[in-house]
C-alpha cells in the first residue's frame, strides 16, 4: 500500500530471515587432524555457500606441519571440495580462501604464538573482524593447559571493549570427574564460563532438537509422556565400523566414556526434563541437570550393566578381524568397544521406568535412536491368537541414518477375522521438507560465532555425568575383562540377559 510504514516486528518475527554471524575470526588449533578435515573445514564452507558467514570472516589454522600458506590452502581446498555438503561453488571458496591464513609452530613455542597474535591481529586489521576471536582446541585435552596457557600469555584472550573471546572445546571433557574438575580449573584461569562452548556434535543434529519440538510443541504426545503409559526407554547409539584409524584414542577410553558419559547421558536428559519456562539456554540446562542429578544406578551392577569386545566376524560380506587384532591395540587390552546399562530416573514423572543405554562397534547396522515403548493395553478383550503377532506401542526418534520419527501401533488386519498385527507410521525429514539438515558441526559453529549456548553443556552437566559413569568404570576395572561378541551380531549375551532378567528385549533396528 503507497505510503504505508513498513512492520519491523514482522520482520523480526520471521523466521525464515537466517541468523548471520558478525565479523570474526576463527582460530583452529589441530587443523591437519581427521575431525578439522572431514567435518570442520567442509562445515565453515558450509556456511559459507549458504551466505551464513559475513564477508568480514578469518580462519587461522595451527598446526605443527611445515607447510607454507599456499600449502595450506591447497589442503583445505582438497577437504572442502571431498567432504563438504553443499555444491562447491569456485566463488564462494575464492572469497572465503582471502581470509584463510596458516600459522605453523609447536604449541609450547612462545614465538610461535607471538606469530599468531599478529597473524590474528593483521587479518582483523585487513578483513574487518571487529576484534572478535573463538578459539577451537581441536586437541587432545591433555594438551589444553598448554594452548590455554600460551594464549593468555600472548594477549589473545583479552578482548578490547564491545569485542569477544571464545574457546570451544571437543569432548571428552576428561576421563573422570575428578579431571573433569581439573580440566575445567585450567579452562576458567583463562575464559569466563559464558565464553567456554563444549561441543557434543549430537546436540547439534536436527533430530535431537525435534524431541523437544515433539515434546512441547504438540499436546498428542506430553501426556503420555510418563511413568503412567511408559513401559520403558531404550537409547541406542550402534556402529558397524570398528576403532579404525582412532587406536591411539580409543583404546583405554572404551565405549562407556566415548559414547555414553556425553551422548547418551545427553539424549536421557532430553528425553526425560520437564519443560523449560522458555527455550534460554540457562532454562533448558536447568532441567536438563535436574534430570541428571535424578539418575540412580542398579543396586547390582553386576546384572544391571554389560559389557564387550569384538571379535573376528563378518560385517555383511566383508570378514573383520578382532578388536585385539587392530593396529595399534594391545594383545591384551581390557577396553570394551560395547557398553550397555540400566539407570533409573528417580522423579515424579519417571519413578519405576527402566532406561536402557547402550553402544558399541561392529553391531549388525549403524543405527542411532531413542525408543519409548508402552505399557501393553490393561485389559485385552481380543483372544490370544487374535493379537499372538502384536507387541508393544513405541515412538521411535531416529536421529541417524534416516533421521525421521516412527509410531508404532496395532492395526486389524484386513479379512474376515478379527487379527491385530503392528504396523507403522513413518516421518521423515528427506520427505516432509525440501531443504536438507545442516550438518550439526555447521550449527554448532554458528552458535558459536553468535554466542548463542542452549546447545552446549556447562560444566554442571558434565560433572554430573561422570558422577553416573564413574561407578560402573570403577566396578567393572575391578571385575575382569569384558565379554566378547561376534562382529556383526548385536553385542554380548550379557546385554541381552540384562533386559531378559526384566522381561524384555533389546529393539532390533
Amino acid at each position: 500500500m503507497p505510503g504505508a510504514v513498513p512492520n519491523p516486528l514482522r520482520n523480526a518475527l520471521d523466521r525464515r530471515l537466517p541468523r548471520i554471524a558478525g565479523p570474526s575470526v576463527l582460530v583452529l588449533f589441530g587443523v591437519t587432524g581427521d575431525l578439522a578435515q572431514k567435518k570442520l573445514l567442509p562445515a565453515i564452507y558450509d556456511l559459507a555457500n549458504r551466505g551464513l558467514l559475513p564477508p568480514a570472516f578469518g580462519l587461522v589454522g595451527f598446526a605443527r606441519r611445515d607447510w607454507e600458506h599456499q600449502d595450506f590452502i591447497r589442503q583445505t581446498h582438497d577437504a572442502v571440495r571431498e567432504h563438504a555438503r553443499t555444491p562447491f561453488r569456485e566463488e564462494v571458496w575464492r572469497q572465503l580462501s582471502e581470509g584463510i591464513r596458516f600459522v605453523q609452530g609447536e604449541l609450547h613455542d612462545d614465538e610461535a604464538f607471538d606469530k599468531l597474535a599478529h597473524t590474528v591481529g593483521e587479518l582483523d586489521h585487513q578483513r574487518g573482524t571487529g576484534g572478535n576471536y573463538g578459539f577451537y582446541l581441536s586437541l587432545p585435552p591433555k594438551l589444553f593447559p598448554t594452548v590455554l596457557k600460551q594464549l593468555k600469555r600472548s594477549g589473545l584472550t583479552e578482548p578490547d571493549p564491545g569485542a569477544w573471546r571464545r574457546v570451544v572445546i571437543e569432548k571428552p571433557f576428561g576421563h573422570d570427574l575428578e579431571s573433569a574438575r581439573d580440566l575445567n580449573a585450567v579452562v576458567d584461569e583463562v575464559f569466563p564460563p559464558q565464553s567456554v562452548f563444549r561441543i557434543d556434535h549430537y546436540l547439534g543434529k536436527e533430530t535431537v532438537q525435534n524431541i523437544m519440538a515433539l515434546r512441547f510443541a504438540n499436546t498428542l504426545f506430553e501426556p503420555v509422556w510418563n511413568r503412567g503409559y511408559v513401559d520403558h526407554v531404550q537409547i541406542t547409539m550402534a556402529e558397524d565400523i570398528g576403532v579404525g584409524g582412532r587406536a591411539g584414542y580409543y583404546d583405554g577410553i572404551g565405549a562407556a566414556r566415548d559414547v555414553i558419559q556425553n551422548h547418551l547421558l545427553q539424549l536421557l536428559a532430553l528425553v526425560a526434563m520437564e519443560e523449560p519456562v522458555s527455550f534460554t539456554a540457562d532454562a533448558i540446562r536447568t532441567e536438563k541437570e535436574k534430570v541428571l542429578s535424578a539418575v540412580t544406578l542398579p543396586p547390582d551392577l553386576a546384572a544391571g550393566t554389560a559389557r564387550g569386545q569384538y571379535a573376528a566376524g563378518w560385517q555383511g560380506s566383508t570378514e573383520v578381524r578382532d578388536y585385539l587384532e587392530e593396529e595399534g591395540i594391545p594383545s591384551d587390552s581390557a577396553t570394551e568397544t560395547y557398553a550397555a546399562m540400566k539407570l533409573g530416573v528417580n522423579t515424579r514423572r519417571w519413578a519405576g521406568v527402566p532406561f536402557y543405554l547402550r553402544t558399541g562397534k561392529r553391531l549388525g547396522r549403524r543405527v542411532t535412536e531413542v525408543a519409548l515403548v508402552f505399557q501393553r493395553a490393561p485389559h485385552q478383550m481380543f483372544s490370544r491368537g487374535d493379537v499372538s503377532e502384536l507387541g508393544e506401542n513405541a515412538l521411535v526418534v531416529r536421529i541417524q541414518p534416516d533421521e525421521g520419527v516412527t509410531l508404532r501401533f496395532g492395526s486389524k488386519v484386513p479379512g474376515a477375522a478379527m487379527e491385530v498385527r503392528d504396523v507403522t507410521m513413518d516421518f521423515t525429514y528427506g520427505q516432509s521438507f525440501t531443504e536438507a539438515s545442516p550438518e550439526a558441526y555447521e550449527r554448532l559453529i554458528l552458535d558459536v560465532l553468535i554466542g548463542d549456548p542452549p546447545l552446549f553443556p556447562r560444566q554442571e552437566e558434565v560433572e554430573l555425568s561422570w558422577k553416573i559413569l564413574d561407578p560402573v568404570e570403577e566396578f567393572w576395572a575391578k571385575n575382569g575383562r569384558p565379554e566378547q561378541y561376534e562382529a556383526g551380531t548385536w553385542g554380548p549375551a550379557s546385554a541381552d540377559e540384562l533386559l531378559a532378567r526384566d522381561g524384555r528385549q533389546w529393539r532390533r533396528p
